[in-house]
């Protein structure tokens, strides 16, 4: 009997595995032309986003959920910058890498806003709770 994937209703989790889906056919598409290097590099970087956002959501704490969400941020980021190569360099046609240049910005943004919340809302609980104010 199959184990059935844990179903998720998290925008960034189902966008960050379909990104690795598509990142993982770049890849391929990058050894059939023995581009060893650059392909090793974008699947890790661009598979690292969905797997740094799964840990977030099991985080022990909100700085933990924070810093996984920051890592998965900056590996988009890196992804990005992976395909802009291969779209500049010609080594893909553009129109097959102009689909996940959109798809990195797309995780880059959310991802971005993540993290801010996510600071923001730490950095306030940590004023209020240290404020001469706060009187237990």
């Amino acid at each position: 009997m199959k184990q059935e994937a844990l179903k998720t209703n998290n925008v960034v989790s189902e966008k960050s595995y379909a990104f690795a889906l598509n990142v993982i056919q770049l890849a391929r598409a990058l050894r059939k032309q023995h581009e060893y290097e650059i392909a090793s590099q974008l699947l890790r970087c661009g598979t690292s986003i969905g797997a740094n956002v799964e840990e977030a959501q099991c985080g022990v704490s909100k700085a933990d959920f924070t810093a996984k969400m920051g890592i998965a941020s900056k590996e988009a980021r890196e992804t990005y910058y992976w395909l802009r190569l291969l779209r500049d360099s010609r080594t893909l046609p553009g129109s097959q890498v102009a689909p996940r240049l959109k798809e990195a910005q797309e995780l880059i943004r959310i991802l971005t806003a993540i993290v801010k919340t996510a600071q923001k809302s730490r950095v306030t609980k940590l004023n209020i709770q240290h404020s001469p104010l706060n009187i237990a």
